[in-house]
């Protein structure tokens, strides 16, 4: 593995010594085709990159095209407007989205969740197998299962393939807890080595996961960070409070143990924690917050990014970023959010996510459940002073660029 300063995405690149980049002009308005298990109006940061990966493309001079389910996360049910479809087409924001049936469901039981992400599988299957199709296709991974699909038919229909891998499994479940190494196990990782190998690229959301990547097969890697892209209204005066607020929002689940967090955290008289998102977990924490008014946490519910970038800038002095655990191979994708705002990071979880905070000076690094070394961090926090805001927000623009980085994107998938 060689470990090289990529002055393109101002950032570590990591690939294999036969993986060389080389300059090549990409063809414009090639057709290139997105299959992902989440897209808007689903919200969430999977939605998120995908839509930005898409809008960057498009603006790169590719003919953009998506292929996902019905809208229905996270709340398990398909959205209105697309209630009683199989299938559904349309162009927004010049990318034709093509939506397939799935069976919504957001049940922490695994059989169900199983039973959910298999029938989005079969319903893109039959989509690829009598669809046209653009010749290049660049797929999400995980869920696994949806990525071995897409890969199958995929290679059946000799297409070039690009997958984007943003987190390890069947390796993170065994890390949060929810996975053992059993028969099961072993299928999945089977699934994940015939994923990597049948792919003509692989993105690789950290240096890690190009580590494991190149570890199992022989496929270029690129690391792609999945930096945002968005423009902040210029920001009026930061709200004057006597509290210090400190946000999380993200998506309430199993590997952020937002519930845990606040079962453990005490939180000085003068600091509040506001949550927005939404997940499996949010009735649990909104009966916990109910029950525990004294606890100066507070949960505002879901909005749309433009609105939350909006109180973020108005109103947050710190953001919150944590992981039940440290797991291998994950880059949370909102410490280059937060950077993009300007709002200092307490991030809990360590790993190549607590190096990036570290290396660029972000914020505080704190171990998964050390709640005692966090309590004390929530102890001598003070308001966020403009100065440090406007340096965190410099290092952003000049290190998380995201034009930067698609500019390599788009050279290594007009090579293919």
């Amino acid at each position: 593995m060689e470990k090289s300063w990529d002055s393109g995405s101002l950032g570590w690149s990591y690939r294999q010594p036969n993986c060389a980049h080389t300059t090549r002009p990409s063809l414009v308005m090639q057709d290139i085709l997105i299959i992902s298990n989440y897209y808007p109006p689903e919200t969430g940061a999977a939605a998120n990159r995908i839509e930005t990966l898409a809008h960057g493309l498009r603006d790169k001079g590719w003919n953009v095209s998506v292929l996902c389910p019905l809208p229905n996360y996270p709340n398990g049910k398909i959205f209105d407007g697309y209630q009683g479809k199989l299938k559904h087409k349309s162009v927004e924001k010049e990318i034709t989205v093509y939506r397939t049936w799935v069976y919504p469901s957001n049940s922490k039981n695994k059989i169900v969740r199983l039973i959910s992400m298999l029938s989005f599988s079969i319903s893109l299957s039959v989509f690829l197998l009598f669809t046209k199709t653009p010749k290049k296709v660049i797929i999400q991974s995980p869920p696994l299962f949806v990525a071995f699909f897409s890969v199958a038919m995929s290679r059946l229909k000799s297409k070039k393939i690009i997958l984007n891998v943003s987190d390890l499994w069947p390796l993170a479940g065994k890390e949060l807890n929810v996975m053992n190494e059993n028969f099961s196990y072993r299928m999945l990782e089977k699934i994940e080595r015939y994923n990597y190998s049948n792919a003509d690229l692989i993105l690789g959301q950290s240096g890690e996961i190009c580590t494991h990547v190149n570890e199992r097969t022989q496929t270029r890697t690129v690391l792609y960070r999945n930096y945002p892209k968005f423009h902040l209204e210029e920001k009026k005066s930061h709200e004057v409070s006597d509290k210090i607020h400190m946000v999380y929002a993200g998506l309430l689940g199993v590997a952020q143990g937002i519930v845990v967090l606040c079962r453990n955290i005490r939180l000085p008289e003068n600091v509040v924690l506001d949550i927005y998102g939404n997940g499996a977990e949010k009735a649990e924490l909104i009966e916990f917050i109910k029950e525990h008014p004294d606890k100066n946490i507070f949960f505002h519910g879901e909005l749309t990014r433009t609105a939350l970038h909006e109180v973020l800038t108005q109103k947050a002095d710190y953001a919150l970023i944590p992981l039940i655990n440290r797991i291998y191979g994950s880059v949370p994708s909102k410490i280059f959010e937060m950077a993009h705002i300007g709002l200092p990071i307490i991030y809990i979880a360590g790993g190549e996510g607590g190096e990036v905070v570290t290396e660029y000076q972000l914020g505080e690094v704190i171990t998964p459940r050390d709640y005692e070394t966090l309590n004390q961090v929530f102890s001598k926090l003070t308001k966020t002073d403009e100065k440090y805001r406007k340096q965190i927000q410099e290092i952003a623009r000049e290190r998380f660029s995201f034009d930067r980085q698609m500019e390599v994107i788009n050279e290594e998938i007009s090579q293919l």
